[in-house]
């Protein structure tokens, strides 16, 4: 066969194949050309999902009439005139193949009214078939209707689902719309009822361009109550957003936004670096929610490597995976059992400044000192915990034995976050009154996520300090474990553990962890060979992917250190344990995600008993 050119209107249908998979493709398209436009307000009204009509008006600057033709050919557009502005575009459209690909799979009618102009003018498409312009009323702006979608492609329009279906997806392009857009509004109707409006407000913004009441009305009471606020620059990037608190979790990705330069977009990078700053809070299985923007210069990354826009091509990748990775775990980091999140007040100037990320928290400090006397040494207590104890903490009545808890100051207010002890349950939770209501802790999730912070710090210092055995200790093990110990020698030791090879079977091992030389070391020691064996014996000495091997192996040896279940602890001890939560990092969250504490309030303990009613 002879190589002939296509026509206009079968090229036109071949690109609406990549620009128009459903109609919420037609309304991202059709809004954001709306929002480059100026507008300020955008009504969407649609039927039968958009199947039979999407029609969507705006108020920005609309198109002179001698260029709605223009506006219908393909790839002609104002957005664009260079490579140079190609590289550096930031409006939301540039390509100009969105409107003739629209146009060429359905009933198409452009109306519009530039600002300099005395009256509107609409041009009509049918089915790719342009036809006059002429003129009609209007008011500055444009309105585009798209009728009978994939009229003239049977076979695309096979491929569509159910009227809610459709009508959910461009809810929820919508919602993403709204979440990135908060000065703008917009009103959707379907099938003649108004089914959804997001009022714009610029004066609501915050200093990071931010609504705090378009978060509420877009994802919910729930979450915009549990998220943490950030705003953190350096290196060129700018991150700022919400992400949710780790009890806050989901169990899908239905939850996570990701903008870059105002732009929705989908990115498996910093996906991944989101995913691990959560590695050590968020339970297995659960997903973490959160709405960021991504800000740097728009010639690092590239937009223009998928038709729909949906991905991008950063200049930098690498960076971008770490800035994201770092600023949200130096976030997470400062979230403490008995904390409160509150607005931030300020941002960090450099990513080497990690400890200012814009998140901020309220509390009242303990009015004692936290260096604490053990009354019983139990579990290693006394290692952990200090030397002193303070004033106002639990007394024991002399020659009685009995404890009596601490005497509450005058101002409630001053109490520590967590509260004071009063009792244990069933030796696995501790029951503590706070300002506010009662505190239940879970002893050994709390316990292990201090030491594990202990560890983490001390391995990342000097490393973790060894106590030598007064008897060193034989091991008879496999013959894997013991190659595994031989190879890897000096990861146990930056670990705390001397060990040699004494045998095909066997071990000599005759220095532990001084943090953890109360627990059963020998049974650690075969953990940590089993977490080396696991993870290929990669050295847990520098970067992020290592790092992660080397935090199980800390958590691993943490979880053998922790108080265990039914061990009775006296007032003293349950409070060290409360006041060292209020000052460890991540200690609302065990190392394996799981809750540490809940709180109760005071009303709500009134509700269970119907108090007041």
């Amino acid at each position: 066969m002879s190589i002939r050119p296509l026509p206009d209107t079968l090229i036109n249908q071949i690109a609406a194949g990549e620009v128009v998979e459903r109609p919420a493709s037609v309304v991202k398209e059709l809004v954001e050309n709306a929002l480059d436009s100026g507008a300020r307000r955008v009504d969407i009204d649609l039927e039968e999902g958009g199947a039979r009509l999407i029609r969507i008006r705006d108020d920005g600057s609309g198109i002179a009439a001698a260029e709605l033709p223009l506006a219908v050919s393909r790839h002609a557009t104002s957005k664009i005139a260079s490579l140079d502005d190609l590289e550096g575009v930031l409006t939301l459209g540039f390509r100009g193949e969105a409107l003739p690909s629209i146009a060429s799979v359905s009933r198409f009618s452009l109306t519009s009214r530039h600002a300099d102009a005395a009256h509107g003018a609409v041009l009509e498409v049918e089915g790719g078939r342009v036809g006059e312009v002429t003129p009609k009323a209007h008011p500055t702006g444009t309105t585009v209707e798209v009728r009978d979608l994939f009229f003239n492609v049977p076979a695309r329009r096979k491929f569509m689902r159910a009227e809610r279906t459709e009508l959910s997806h461009i809810e929820e392009w919508l919602r993403q719309l709204a979440l990135a857009r908060p000065d703008v509004e917009l009103r959707v109707s379907h099938n003649g009822k108004p089914s959804r409006r997001w009022k714009g407000d610029a004066d609501m913004l915050d200093k990071a361009g931010l609504s705090d009441s378009r978060l509420h009305e877009t994802l919910g009471e729930e979450f915009a109550n549990n998220v943490l606020q950030l705003d953190h620059e350096g290196a060129g990037l700018r991150l700022h957003g919400w992400i949710a608190q780790p009890s806050y979790n989901r169990a899908s990705t239905d939850q996570q936004y990701l903008y870059c330069n105002g732009r929705a977009i989908r990115d498996r990078s910093v996906a991944h670096a989101v995913k691990q700053a959560y590695a050590d809070v968020l339970f297995h299985g659960r997903q973490p929610a959160y709405v960021l923007f991504l800000e740097l210069d728009p010639r690092r990354v590239d937009v223009n490597v998928h038709p729909a826009k949906h991905e991008v091509r950063f200049r930098d990748s690498r960076l971008i995976h770490d800035f994201v990775y770092r600023t949200l775990q130096s976030v997470l980091a400062q979230t403490r059992a008995g904390q409160v999140p509150v607005a931030p007040t300020d941002t960090a100037e450099t990513m080497g400044q990690g400890a200012a990320t814009g998140a901020h928290y309220r509390w009242n400090p303990p009015q004692t000192p936290l260096g604490l006397q053990v009354a019983e040494t139990r579990a290693g207590f006394a290692a952990l915990y200090g030397e002193r104890e303070p004033a106002g903490l639990p007394s024991r009545e002399a020659g009685t034995g009995i404890e009596h808890p601490p005497m509450p100051a005058s101002n409630e207010a001053t109490l520590p976050p967590l509260g004071y002890a009063v009792a244990q349950l069933h030796g696995i939770y501790i029951l503590a009154e706070s300002s506010e209501g009662l505190i239940v802790v879970d002893m050994h999730a709390a316990h292990e996520r201090i030491g594990y912070e202990k560890l983490k710090r001390a391995h990342d210092g000097e490393g973790l300090r060894s106590q030598p055995l007064l008897v060193p200790a034989m091991l008879a093990v496999s013959e894997r474990e013991a190659e595994v110990a031989e190879r890897e020698a000096e990861t146990l030791a930056t670990l705390g553990f001397e060990v040699t090879r004494s045998g095909p079977q066997s071990l000599t091992l005759r220095s532990v962890p001084a943090l953890l030389a109360h627990g059963d070391v020998e049974a650690l020691l075969r953990d940590v060979l089993a977490d080396l064996r696991e993870h290929g014996g990669a050295s847990p000495l520098g970067g992020i992917r290592v790092a992660a091997a080397r935090d199980e192996l800390l958590s691993t040896m943490a979880c053998h250190g922790a108080v265990r279940a039914n061990r009775r602890l006296s007032l003293p001890e349950m409070n060290a344990l409360l006041r060292e939560m209020e000052v460890t990092e991540r200690s609302g969250q065990c190392n394996h995600g799981r809750p540490t504490w809940a709180h109760f309030s005071l009303p709500e303990i009134d509700r269970w008993f119907l108090r007041g009613r």
